[in-house]
């Protein structure tokens, strides 16, 4: 894989690509991002750079317009103009200003790939050139995409973290927190639409577009992020007799949020209702954007995450349940944690010494392991003997210290743990639905992994510690936010709005906690060895 080597005040910075994005569209994956005004189509002028080594081709039409023949035999050249195919060094000449939003890796690939099909919605009258915002509103992050609704052509995404995380990284403390004080949850409310309203300035200003164009927003998420957001029915979920029910979390006002993002004030906004308990209207999108019940059956679905969501189709039957994974996925109170995004170590290999060699992602430094990062090096480490099935270090140690792209980091016996509660509490789903379904693990067809825990996951060794099935690698697929892409599939299509209906007829909840012997199984589950039948 080539380089972009980025030259700083501070020194250099690696940055790894794959042939195919512009400088600006490998620069917005990170948090080095140059200033942009355009939607990267060299109209502005803004994303200057300055090419030191590495071959660019020729400047284009729109660079010889904006950039004076000085300037371009100074090697001055726009960052959304140049594509390199091979390792690259540049200066940004005119940075944009730090951002809490970024662009996801691989964007434009996910959507150009990815295609709702037809039946193209109602568009509303009055809105020139209408456009809509799918939203995906996770217990961690929040991922948004932008589309025009006439074509269904893709402008832009973004991902930020979830402003929600000072009441609690996981959803139980942030029900409890909005149950105990109103003030509470209103502020829980207040900062997810705020955090919308600020992605939406950030794709505003970069991409050189008109918010008011905006005729629709949907959202999909967990049944406690859409209650939160709407201010309804929180509490309900704290009380496990509405586990297996619905919950509605429809708000009963959304213009207060339109004019807060600035949008247009004619635009509808739709909340997707959840299906029952904790289970949202995030997996029936992600069952929506796989088309999960039109496959091979018997099949297995699983959306990593905070409220971890597992879906079973025996190919007569829908299963469903949530699972309490907690923040281990996102990597949220790792000590050696990071969010999946640049400067995450997301792949570890053992090497020939005995050691580990890492990769990052989009950076040469690494800020900490990201989820499937820390599924490899716990892999790694059982498999060469450090450590133990029951999640223990060999000879007594405390930790494990390694180095990744030249920063120092420990995986403590507490990171194990967090993880080993994480990967049983789905064990214990997988097991529970194929029990009620009658479906053996060895009959499985086909897993679908969803989250973007499950974009950069290794098969084997997440099997390896019984966090997938033990199925061929063939049957699984790495299909990562497919929340937000059926999001975007109901945003843009009837027929995709109709199958989500009829997901929802369909899905039958279960209760994790009125399991027989759950208990044991969890126990069971919290060995790091391959998932075994119930």
């Amino acid at each position: 894989m080539p380089d972009l080597l980025l030259r700083l005040d501070d020194g250099t910075r690696r940055i790894p690509f794959e042939p195919g994005p512009s400088i600006r569209e490998i620069l917005d994956t990170t948090d080095f991002r140059v200033r942009s005004g355009c939607r990267g189509i060299g109209a502005c002028g803004l994303c200057r750079v300055r090419l030191i080594e590495g071959e660019s081709g020729e400047p284009t039409q729109n660079e010889r317009l904006h950039l004076p023949p000085t300037l371009l035999s100074q090697g001055v050249r726009l960052a959304c103009q140049v594509s390199p195919h091979h390792d690259m060094q540049v200066e940004i000449l005119n940075p944009a200003p730090p951002s809490n939003w970024k662009s996801p890796p691989n964007a434009a690939l996910l959507h150009e790939t990815h295609s709702p099909g037809t039946g193209t919605k109602w568009l509303p009258p009055g809105v020139r050139h209408p456009c809509g915002v799918a939203v995906d509103l996770g217990t961690t992050h929040l991922c948004l995409s932008l589309f025009d609704l006439a074509s269904g052509r893709w402008l832009a995404d973004r991902w930020g973290r979830n402003p929600q995380q000072n009441f609690g990284a996981d959803i139980v403390t942030r029900l409890a927190a909005a149950a105990e004080s109103p003030a509470a949850a209103r502020e829980m409310s207040r900062l997810v639409v705020a955090a919308i309203g600020e992605s939406l300035l950030d794709i505003a200003t970069r991409e050189g577009f008109d918010p008011r164009r905006i005729a629709n927003v949907t959202v999909a998420g967990n049944t406690a992020m859409l209650a939160l957001l709407s201010g309804r029915n929180f509490e309900l979920l704290l009380q496990p007799e509405y586990w297996t029910r619905p919950v509605d979390c429809a708000p009963l006002e959304t213009s207060g949020w339109a004019a807060e993002w600035q949008i247009n004030p004619v635009a509808e906004v739709d909340v997707l209702a959840p299906l029952a308990g904790f289970v949202g209207s995030d997996l029936l999108a992600g069952l929506v954007s796989t088309r999960f019940i039109e496959g091979a059956a018997p099949a297995l679905f699983i959306d990593f995450g905070t409220n971890s969501e597992i879906a079973l189709w025996s190919g007569e039957a829908l299963w469903v349940t949530a699972s309490a994974g907690g923040p281990a996925f996102e990597s949220s109170g790792i000590s050696c944690g990071a969010p999946a995004e640049a400067g995450a170590v997301f792949r570890v290999r053992l090497d020939a010494a005995g050691g580990v060699a890492c990769q990052i992602i989009g950076d040469d430094r690494a800020k900490g392991l990201c989820g499937s990062g820390l599924v490899d090096l716990i892999a790694c480490l059982l498999d060469s003997g450090r450590l133990t099935r029951d999640g223990k270090f060999a000879g007594g140690e405390t930790g494990y210290a390694f180095s990744a792209g030249g920063t120092g980091l420990t995986l403590t016996k507490s990171d194990v743990d967090l993880m080993q509660r994480a990967k049983a509490a789905i064990g214990v789903g997988i097991q529970a639905l194929c029990g009620h379904a009658g479906v053996r693990l060895k009959d499985l067809r086909r897993v679908c992994v969803g989250g973007a825990f499950g974009r950069y996951l290794d098969v084997g060794n997440a099997q390896a510690i019984g966090l997938l099935p033990p199925v061929a690698p063939e049957m699984v697929e790495l299909a990562g936010n497919t929340a937000l892409a059926g999001c975007c599939d109901v945003m843009l299509s009837s027929l995709a709005a109709e199958r989500l209906d009829r997901l929802r007829s369909r899905a039958r909840c279960l209760n994790l906690a009125s399991v027989p012997d759950f208990g044991e199984a969890f126990l069971e589950n919290l060995y790091l060895q391959p998932l075994r039948e119930a």
